[in-house]
């Protein structure tokens, strides 16, 4: 039993977890009218599922449906796992997609979409016969699934949708963020017969891609509070920074969570500084 927990331990990309439990820190901070909305049970259960059990379903069925490709991939020798597709393994994959299902009865209406588009897309990705992260560019646009989670967050909490240019930011932020990773990976792809936006573009143009996704995800989020656009230009002056540097784009895609978990903190804080100002925090 240990080896099977290590396994899923594994499976579910540990530094990778705040990419769905973030999301939904910052969905609640913004959402809240005051602190007392902080930690209850619906956000407490929702950033519990994002955390750990949604990447064990997210990345269980990425793994199961790639599981001949990753032979290839040079990133499941350390960081990650091979899929290793025993029945209790599997099963445990099963039970993640069925917790999330919970979810929709601990939520109001207006949350649902979010939470669909997140199971659904989540499989889709991956799945045949749809299997979006073999068609360039709706493998970058599928990605969108990864901020559904805060969406939903600040929907159960407000009983309303987020803002629209917050959405397409946010979309924007995370098209560029799926792309960027798959640079390290177009060489096995390309070995494995693997279609992406980034195999299809090429390293140079797909760097280019990347940083036009986070200009436009820092103008939207701009529009919603310059702040935030500020703090969101982040992104592009990066990617810009590593495609002129010498800097292995492998070895710079891994320093992406502490970097997400800084802008993420620094977002989620922002929220949180709305009900309960810095001043009042020191004082």
């Amino acid at each position: 039993m240990s080896e099977l927990f290590r396994y899923l331990l594994v499976l579910s990309r540990p530094r990778f977890w705040l990419y769905l439990a973030g999301p939904v820190a910052v969905g609640v901070t913004y959402g809240i009218s005051d602190v007392s909305g902080l930690f209850t049970p619906m956000t407490v259960g929702l950033a519990g599922y994002f955390l750990v059990p949604a990447n064990v379903f997210l990345y269980g069925v990425n793994d199961a449906f790639d599981a001949d490709i990753d032979e290839l991939n040079p990133k499941k020798e350390g960081r990650e796992a091979r899929w290793q597709g025993s029945r209790p393994v599997a099963l445990a994959v099963a039970f993640a997609f069925a917790l999330g299902l919970v979810a929709f009865a601990a939520t109001p209406p207006v949350a649902w979409p979010y939470l669909a588009g997140f199971l659904l897309l989540g499989a889709a990705y991956s799945t045949p016969p749809v299997r979006f992260k073999t068609t360039p560019f709706l493998d970058s646009v599928s990605n969108g699934l990864y901020i559904l989670p805060g969406a939903a967050a600040y929907a159960a909490v407000t009983g309303s949708h987020p803002p629209v240019a917050a959405l397409a930011g946010a979309w924007l932020w995370a098209m560029g963020m799926h792309t960027f990773s798959a640079i390290p990976d177009i060489e096995p792809d390309r070995a494995a017969g693997i279609r992406t936006t980034a195999t299809v573009l090429g390293e140079g143009r797909t760097f280019a891609y990347c940083i036009a996704c986070w200009v436009a995800a820092a103008a939207a989020f701009a529009a919603v509070d310059v702040r935030l656009g500020a703090l969101l230009s982040v992104y592009p002056i990066f990617a810009a920074w590593v495609a002129r540097s010498s800097i292995a784009v492998d070895r710079a895609y891994w320093w992406f969570p502490a970097l997400n978990t800084a802008v993420g903190t620094l977002l989620a804080m922002g929220g949180l500084w709305r009900v309960y100002p810095l001043s009042e925090a020191l004082a």
